[in-house]
């Protein structure tokens, strides 16, 4: 049965406060069919926005950052239109408490990480959950709004040698910080509390918006995407304003020497650049955005695709190309998606707009930015971004159209609570259902 949206607001918030964490347990192996036929809420706030402050940075100079890992030889346009996409979602995992992301180490050693909002982090090794979390930091947080808490997680390229990790949480003043961690000397499947290592804090002026992502480029660098602060309407003038962290993508070197919080990229597009006349602060590498709620890098191409939550009409999704400089103005509150919004002239120059934006019809109401699958299980789906909405459980695939443009497909309606999505080192895709606690496997349908 779908719910409404102030009910699924109403139904995270009470499980936020009331639901007892539960042990995570392995789901059964029934599979659940998605019709074929075919982010989190928002909230609102008043306070006043502090000043933003983070530690203290410096600038590099070229740094010579770990080559990726080549993938093996496939091609990068889709091979499947996204109308003929068949989907089917097998329980994976279940008992989870509000999980909000699932990844992997990158390591080979295949284990799955499950990030839950109310603050743990828990392990799957060899297809069990192990008992104990991989990281608590429940005490740390805090997940008052319904858009605050434990929010992302991403391993460092190095992580095999160095054990690093980092996580972005809402902080118990509300602030989003971005924090590192080392793996445990004596357990690959403990991260060692006592080695938290601030790498930046940025004060929210509400409890909506943090977006919460965390990205390593091809680049070796990392994408931290921020909302505009929250409330409504780009309240706080943060979208278009050069001298604010928030409303922006920032892209920072946290690699090259470990004892700095983060070193400034020489060639981040700020550097030795201003906009319009303005400087802009010297870590973003693209403004206009409202609430990314989750982004991701094609492990082949290199594109980074950008979903943004919009006002109360339109969500979107950007398709950044591989080598792109950075600078980009993705146009909030100017446009919400291909639309005009903030702006009487709704001077659309200078803006890079969405590739696909859709309505709050049919029960829509705040994207969740997927994958672009690049697995080997299911060839046919090779080169399809599946992304869905928080609300409708609505999950759609898209990809290049022979015209140059997008063709997309609504390929599954369902009854999750989509909260993220989430890739194995394989490149085998799954869906997190917030409201439920499982984690499904993406398949094809029989």
């Amino acid at each position: 049965m779908r719910l409404h949206y102030a009910s699924l607001l109403f139904f995270a918030m009470l499980l936020a406060a009331c639901t007892p964490a539960q042990p995570p347990r392995e789901a059964p192996p029934s599979a659940v069919t998605a019709d074929s036929t075919a982010g989190a809420g928002e909230a609102t706030a008043t306070t006043a926005a502090p000043a933003e402050t983070q530690p203290a940075a410096t600038e590099s100079v070229a740094v010579e950052l770990p080559t990726p890992t080549p993938e093996p030889p496939v091609e990068a346009i889709a091979t499947l239109a996204p109308d003929a996409v068949q989907l089917r979602l097998e329980p994976a995992y279940q008992g989870f408490e509000l999980p909000v992301f699932f990844t992997d180490a990158g390591d080979g050693s295949g284990r799955h990480f499950v990030v839950e909002k109310t603050g743990k982090i828990w392990v799957i090794d060899g297809g069990q959950i192990v008992p104990e979390p991989f990281l608590d930091l429940s005490a740390k947080i805090t997940a008052r709004g319904n858009e605050q808490g434990l929010l992302g997680m991403a391993f460092a390229p190095d992580y095999a040698t160095s054990g690093h990790l980092f996580v972005n949480y809402s902080d118990t003043a509300g602030a989003t910080t971005v924090e590192r961690y080392t793996v445990a000397a004596d357990d690959a499947n403990r991260a060692d509390p006592a080695s938290a290592f601030v790498v930046l804090s940025v004060p929210q002026p509400a409890p909506n918006h943090n977006a919460g992502m965390l990205d390593f480029g091809p680049d070796g660098y990392l994408y931290v995407p921020l909302g505009d602060g929250g409330a409504a309407n780009d309240r706080f003038g943060n979208g278009q304003n050069p001298d604010a962290l928030l409303g922006k993508i920032l892209r920072l070197d946290v690699t090259s020497d470990p004892q700095q919080p983060y070193v400034l990229p020489a060639d981040n597009p700020f550097v030795a650049a201003d906009w319009n006349g303005q400087d802009v602060r010297d870590e973003v590498w693209a403004i206009g955005l409202r609430n990314p709620w989750r982004t991701s890098f094609d492990r082949l191409t290199g594109d980074f695709w950008v979903a943004d939550v919009g006002q109360n009409q339109i969500e979107e999704i950007n398709v950044i190309p591989a080598g792109t400089a950075g600078g980009l103005n993705l146009g909030w509150p100017i446009m919400e998606g291909q639309s005009c919004f903030g702006s009487a002239s709704c001077d659309q120059a200078g803006l890079t707009l969405p590739a696909v934006d859709y309505t709050h019809s049919d029960g829509n109401c705040s994207v969740t930015g997927g994958y672009v699958y690049r697995g080997s299980a299911y060839p046919a789906w090779n080169g399809i971004y599946f992304y869905g909405d928080y609300c409708s459980g609505h999950i759609w695939a898209m990809a290049p159209d022979s015209a140059g443009g997008w063709a997309t497909a609504l390929v599954a309606d369902t009854d999750l609570v989509i909260s993220s999505f989430g890739e194995d080192q394989d490149g085998e895709l799954y869906v997190i259902d917030y409201g439920g606690g499982t984690i499904y496997r993406m398949m094809p349908a029989e």
